[in-house]
Parts: structure tokens; C-alpha cells; sequence
């Protein structure tokens, strides 16, 4: 091979490598939130792109075949083209043939390197990072392309690595994370309100995080703070209530003070006048769950939504009523002060 093609496939390998290796980055930095939506409105590009982030290792295989034949390409065509056109100019320097041979390879290496690292690395690296969603777009199809072609080497060399890896205790992963854990969304939320990105004027982000580490008992009112109705209050002592307090629910309870079930207003509001001063009628009365003290938030809220009642039972160790939780009181961790209806300001 002339001098000439070896320096021309020092250009086309450079460019094969660079999409190797732009291809492996933004497989692993792209976002599915970002590609998903692309792919249900029927692009074929993100669909291909979302098979690719599926099957990471397999295209990391792939990719890093790609790489490796390239640089030994390189070095083994490209290299000696551009060793010996070094080496024409420095015979005239009347170097004895070792010298001019040493100097050659030496500056020869350090040429191919610097491009191989800029051109072929660095480059292609920095602008997947920059775009990755782009980036995986334009190339995901060529490399699932070249993976189809190469499928039963690349297959070979992935369960190769995966044994190895399986052999030393972990266990490999086929897609590139694309999930975030509650605390790495909260340092994203807190980055980016700091970076002036995002704002959290309503405190409502902030409140989402906090929900998730808040317990049954720390939004349970308890019972001294509690307005309650005995359990046979008549529909009369429900609107007298209402009237005075404001509140559209309210606790019943027995002689030793427990809590046995709820009225909401409109559950007597339809009541005949010659039914007002009897006792509420058993069937009108809402049956109370109960739910430990110690339970998340977000399981009370989960257990109050499966069984349709808006006011709980907060028992303790023991057993014991340690309090009474409300479905508004848990809305208002997450959305802030949520005011009844019927309230009084």
C-alpha cells in the first residue's frame, strides 16, 4: 500500500473510531424521559435508540470491537505510511539509518496517539456528553446495524466478559440506568434551584421529599386536640358542631373517650326534621380503619385511598389510640394548607 492510502486510512479510521466511541457514550448518558416521547409518536430513530439503551453490554460490546480493530488498523497501516514519510526527510540530515529509523517510529507514535486520543477519543466523547440525546438518535441505528451484522462475535465477547464478571460476585447489567433514587432527585431539585433552573416558590418539591421520611404519627392530631361527638350524637349536635367549629367531619367516641367511627355533614344533612334529634343512625355512621403509629406516611395515605375513608385510627405498641389522621391533613404535607369547605376562618 502507497504512502498516500495509508494516510487516507489514517483519516477514515479516525472517523470509524470516533463514531465507536460517540456511540458508546451516548448509550450510557442519554435519558429514556427524553426518548420514550419520541418513540410513541413512531420515530424509528428512538425506538432503535431505546432497544440499543436495553441492550447496553451488547453495544458496548460492540462498540469496543469497533475500537479495537480500529487502533490495531492504525497502527498496523497507518502508522508505517506515515513512519516512512518521516523518515525521507530525515536521511538528508545525514543520520545513520538506526537514528533516523528510532526517530521516525518515535515521531510517527506520537503523531497517530495525539490524534487517535483527540480526534478519535476526546472529541466524539465531548460532544455525546454535550448532546446525548441527539447523539443516540444519529447513531444508535448505524451501531444496532453494525451489531446485527457481527451478532455472533459480539454475542460471544459479551458472554465472555458477563462470565468474568458473574465469577468475581456482581451481577452484569444488560440496560444503562436510567431510574434515580429519592435522594438522588432531591440533590438533582436542590442543584438545580441553586443553579437558578428551577424554581420552588410553593415549597410543594420540598414537601414531596420531606413526605417520604414522615411517619403516621407525626401528622396524626391527637386526641386531646381532637373535637369529637359522643357515638350517640343526633344530627342536630352534628350541625350545632358545624356551625360553631367550621369542621365538615367529626370523630365519634364512646364513654372511655376511643374513637369508634365518623360523621361528615352531608351524611345527616338529608335527614327528616323528626329525625334530627335522634341519635345518627348506625348505617350513616363511617367505620374508622386503623393504622400503627409507625407506619409511612405514604403507606397510610395508600391504605386510606384502598379502603375510601378519609379519617384513621393511630394506634401504638400496644394498641392504644394515640391519635386520629386525616386524609386532608396528609394532602396538606404534599400540597400545602388545604381549607375545608365549612371551616371557620
Amino acid at each position: 500500500m502507497s504512502d498516500g492510502w495509508g494516510i487516507a486510512w489514517l483519516g477514515i479510521l479516525l472517523l470509524i473510531n470516533a463514531f465507536f466511541v460517540a456511540a458508546e457514550f451516548s448509550i450510557i448518558s442519554a435519558r429514556r424521559s427524553q426518548i420514550e416521547p419520541r418513540a410513541e409518536r413512531g420515530s424509528r430513530s428512538a425506538k432503535t435508540a431505546l432497544w440499543a439503551m436495553e441492550h447496553a453490554t451488547l453495544m458496548l460490546a460492540t462498540t469496543q470491537l469497533g475500537i479495537t480493530v480500529c487502533s490495531l488498523l492504525i497502527l498496523n497501516v497507518s502508522e508505517p505510511a506515515l513512519h516512512d514519510l518521516i523518515s525521507h526527510p530525515l536521511d538528508l540530515l545525514g543520520w545513520t539509518e538506526a537514528v533516523v529509523g528510532t526517530v521516525s517510529f518515535l515521531l510517527s507514535l506520537t503523531i497517530v496517539s495525539f490524534l487517535h486520543v483527540i480526534v478519535g477519543e476526546m472529541v466524539p466523547k465531548n460532544l455525546s456528553f454535550s448532546m446525548p440525546e441527539a447523539a443516540v438518535l444519529l447513531l444508535a441505528p448505524p451501531l444496532v446495524f453494525f451489531a446485527t451484522i457481527f451478532r455472533p462475535v459480539i454475542v460471544a465477547l459479551n458472554a465472555t466478559s458477563n462470565g468474568i464478571v458473574r465469577l468475581v460476585g456482581i451481577q452484569p447489567k444488560t440496560e444503562a440506568t436510567s431510574t434515580f433514587t429519592v435522594d438522588e432527585v432531591a440533590n438533582i431539585v436542590a442543584q438545580s434551584t441553586r443553579e437558578g433552573l428551577l424554581t420552588d416558590s410553593t415549597g410543594t418539591l420540598t414537601a414531596a421529599f420531606e413526605f417520604t421520611e414522615k411517619q403516621a404519627q407525626d401528622v396524626a392530631v391527637g386526641m386531646a386536640k381532637l373535637v369529637t361527638l359522643p357515638e350517640d350524637a343526633t344530627p342536630a349536635d352534628v350541625e350545632k358542631a358545624v356551625a360553631q367549629r367550621g369542621f365538615s367531619r367529626y370523630v365519634l367516641v364512646n364513654e372511655a373517650g376511643e374513637p369508634t367511627g365518623y360523621l361528615h355533614l352531608k351524611d345527616v344533612i338529608d335527614l327528616d326534621a323528626d329525625e334530627f334529634t335522634e341519635p345518627v343512625p348506625p348505617k350513616r355512621i363511617r367505620q374508622l380503619i386503623s393504622i400503627y403509629r409507625a407506619t409511612d406516611l405514604e403507606d397510610a395515605l395508600a391504605t386510606m385511598r384502598r379502603s375510601g375513608v378519609h379519617v384513621a385510627r393511630v394506634f401504638d405498641e400496644t394498641g392504644a389510640t394515640r391519635g386520629v389522621l386525616f386524609l386532608e391533613d396528609i394532602i396538606e404535607e404534599l400540597v400545602g394548607e388545604v381549607q375545608d369547605a365549612t371551616r371557620r376562618k
